[in-house]
């Protein structure tokens, strides 16, 4: 059965997916710019999920060009995922041009395999979506399976991975085996159907409801804005029956 990971960003979070039947855990801070680097605190707390958990390591928003300090920090993060017992990472870098950072991504790789390595259980290894603004998608998956990932989290090239059925296809085919592709972007239950019928064997969503406004004030100094969204155990069941049935 096709496995579906689900992106959390909060204590509670981690809770749902576990009640929905969540098969794997990306933990995450800031869900609503795509996901950053999340606290050692949840870190800690996530260690102890009954599911795989893989910490996503992104210092900042934005592009995905870092200079030395941000990769620092992507380096320091990998150390914190392996010492608190986590299953993988999920790490990405760009080029000037967007394509993949090969230098960069090549000294990562190594240090959490090194890290993984010290533990004695290796790190599983997430390309996350700097994937999705390569200029040839084909092309940078034969970099990343050369860089040593177990997996691609992408949307295909286009901001939802449904309206990319035709590329992750394509990029299922051209894996061959070598590497998981990983569809993620605005998939639910209503759209897993066409993403599995690629061929793919992994799912990636976030599950998420509205779960109420913030007040005048809060909304006045900007600690929210819009509806908060927080992971439903129920969408993540839909979608994992959505899976079963498939």
């Amino acid at each position: 059965m096709p496995v579906v990971e689900v992106c959390i960003d909060e204590p509670a979070g981690i809770a749902a997916a576990v009640a929905g039947g969540a098969d794997r855990i990306e933990l995450c801070a800031a869900l609503s710019v795509g996901g950053l680097t999340p606290p050692a605190s949840l870190v800690r707390l996530a260690a102890d999920a009954p599911i795989p958990v893989h910490l996503l390591a992104r210092p900042r928003d934005g592009d995905f060009c870092y200079d030395a300090a941000e990769a620092a920090l992507v380096a320091e993060d990998i150390s914190l995922a392996a010492e608190a017992g986590l299953a993988g990472v999920v790490i990405g870098a760009s080029a000037p041009d967007r394509r993949l950072d090969v230098p960069l991504l090549g000294q990562w790789v190594a240090h959490a395999r090194d890290a993984g390595s010290r533990r004695g259980v290796p790190l599983s290894l997430t390309l996350h979506r700097a994937f999705d603004l390569c200029p040839d998608l084909p092309a940078a998956l034969d970099v990343a399976v050369e860089l040593g990932f177990d997996r691609i989290l992408t949307s295909g090239g286009q901001p939802r991975a449904v309206d990319a059925l035709p590329m992750l296809a394509e990029l299922h085919r051209r894996a061959a085996g070598r590497i998981r592709i990983l569809p993620g972007s605005g998939i639910d239950a209503t759209c897993a159907p066409a993403i599995l019928s690629t061929g793919v064997q992994e799912l990636h969503a976030s599950c998420r409801s509205p779960a109420g406004d913030a007040g005048e004030l809060e909304r006045r100094f900007g600690f929210q804005n819009g509806p908060r969204l927080r992971t439903d155990p129920e969408r993540v069941r839909k979608l994992k029956a959505c899976v079963a049935s498939v």
